[in-house]
């Protein structure tokens, strides 16, 4: 059953909305090429309902009218849309299971490639990265954030955080196995902290639509541990042989969830011990 003629089931008032969400999709992928039509519908229905609301409509139809004619609101959609950006060890538990999953397995490569897929933000890329330079494996690796949004993307080149933040993020950094002072991997100029240049050197950001786009290089890990659950069961599908097909043999694959059995790619890898969400590909 196409997602069109499921909506023949639905109740009228919530069948006119289902169908303003198809068509919005529909044409947010027509006109800017951008895909969410695979993604949970659910979610996409709650995160444009919200749009809708900020900005005073009382349709999707007007939004998507908005969308498709006025400047600036494509844009306000499409960040909606996105994975929200991530604070600085923002959950120190994965950050603790990255270090234990990540660390071992890159020593043995000789120049690690890491892909860190839509990525939340220089939060989620300067936490791998300063996790990576404590265990000992930085310095020979290449780190590659990609995004789908283009407004995210440029924000995550230029960023920083308030230097006032560094402070209360130390008991995160050490909760996630840090030892050392957080503040030590950051420069700071005018009240604002960027990570030292000799630990972004290691650090490439690059635009890549996980919906639409190819495997681009072979990697020793992967890291997607938060767009995974946005995506709707045939997307997730897609996505997953995506990884599989970029993932070195015994590289790790890092989703922040379970691989499920009628997941395609779930006979081609072990979960590893203690580290939950954090998978070897075996075969």
């Amino acid at each position: 059953m196409t997602a069109f003629a499921a909506l023949a089931t639905l109740a009228p008032a919530h069948a006119v909305e289902e169908l303003e969400v198809e068509l919005l999709l529909e044409a947010l992928f027509q006109r800017h090429g951008f895909d969410f039509r695979g993604y949970d519908r659910g979610l996409m229905r709650r995160k444009l309902l919200a749009v809708m609301g900020q900005r005073g409509l009382r349709t999707l139809s007007g939004l998507q009218e908005q969308m498709l004619h006025q400047a600036g609101a494509a844009s306000a959609v499409l960040r909606a849309l996105a994975l929200a950006p991530a604070p600085l060890f923002a959950d120190p538990q994965h950050a603790l299971r990255a270090r234990g999953a990540l660390g071992a397995s890159l020593r043995a490569a000789a120049v690690p490639r890491v892909w860190l897929a839509e990525c939340g933000g220089v939060g989620a890329a300067w936490t791998l990265a300063i996790l990576l330079q404590e265990e000992g494996v930085l310095a020979r690796t290449e780190m590659f954030a990609t995004l789908a949004n283009e407004d995210l993307l440029a924000d995550a080149q230029a960023g920083s955080i308030d230097v006032a933040a560094l402070t209360g993020l130390q008991e995160d950094y050490a909760r996630s196995g840090g030892t050392g002072v957080l503040a030590d991997y950051f420069e700071v100029t005018e009240g604002r902290a960027a990570l030292l240049p000799e630990l972004r050197a290691h650090l490439t950001w690059a635009g890549y639509n996980l919906v639409t786009d190819a495997s681009f290089n072979e990697f020793q890990a992967i890291v997607c541990c938060h767009a995974l659950a946005d995506f709707g069961p045939a997307l997730r599908q897609r996505v997953l042989r995506l990884f599989h097909e970029s993932l070195a043999r015994f590289g790790v694959l890092g989703l922040g969830s379970t691989l499920a059995p009628e997941d395609d790619i779930a006979p081609c890898y072990q979960a590893l011990g203690g580290q939950p969400g954090w998978y070897k590909r075996i075969g």
